[in-house]
């Protein structure tokens, strides 16, 4: 057994790895995206409401609801970038094994 043949596999197992990670990221980036959806409309009832009510206490729920769709939305920008990253590894692992 050559030194290729264990580094093929080595490769492999490490792109099966990846293929696991980018759909658990998926996953979780749906996750992600639904919440941040309902937070959005959430959102926008607030701020509908806080425009009528004019009350310091439907500013800060509009504050505090507004707070949390940015939370969302990094946590989205997190996970866009890990699975392009994770893809970038498998297509360079994949460069490798075609060599």
């Amino acid at each position: 057994m050559g030194s290729s043949s264990i580094g093929n596999r080595l490769i492999e197992r490490k792109l099966q790895r990846g293929v696991l990670s980018v759909a658990r990221l998926k996953e979780e980036l749906q996750v992600v995206q639904d919440q941040l959806d309902a937070l959005s409309d959430e959102t926008q009832d607030l701020e509908i409401r806080s425009l009528v009510a004019e009350t310091p206490l439907s500013l800060h729920e509009l504050r505090d609801a507004q707070r949390h769709v940015y939370a969302m939305q990094k946590q989205k920008e997190h996970l866009v970038n890990a699975i392009t990253e994770t893809l970038a590894r498998q297509d360079e692992l994949l460069d490798k094994l075609g060599r």
